[in-house]
């Protein structure tokens, strides 16, 4: 994050309850922090719009078996006028049936969408071509 300012923080702490919600299977939490329109943008899978699918998917092949980390300092985070705004940073996943190994990072872009003091995700880009870091 360049600079510290409110949106930073604001960003930074939904990403870390979002992720936080991944990394322990709280499915709940997730459907409420998606848009109702979402739009998961995968590079091995495609297109999801479905947030039944994207909440399946999560409790069918992460839940139990995978957990995401932040790579410290590498959110970027940037205003969009009358929307909200989008991060962009690198993140890597630890997998169980791996010996607990983390992944190389992988890049991730979320928009999040501000409507009336409520931020939802509205689009994910997620990218799994390792990064070097």
């Amino acid at each position: 994050m360049a600079q510290n300012t409110e949106l930073n923080k604001k960003i930074a702490q939904l990403d870390s309850l979002f992720f936080g919600a991944y990394n322990t299977c709280d499915t709940a939490l997730q459907r409420t922090m998606y848009s109702d329109k979402i739009e998961f943008y995968h590079d091995n899978t495609g297109l999801d719009t479905s947030k039944n699918n994207i909440i399946a998917s999560t409790g069918k092949y992460i839940c139990g078996q995978v957990s995401r980390e932040l790579v410290p300092g590498s959110m970027e985070i940037y205003p969009i006028h009358d929307y909200g705004a989008v991060a962009i940073g690198l993140h890597r996943f630890k997998s169980r049936s791996n010996n607990n190994e983390f992944s190389p990072p992988f890049k991730f872009i979320i928009f999040w969408k501000n409507t009336n003091g409520k931020w939802t995700i509205e689009k994910v880009v997620s990218l799994h071509i390792a990064t070097e870091q």
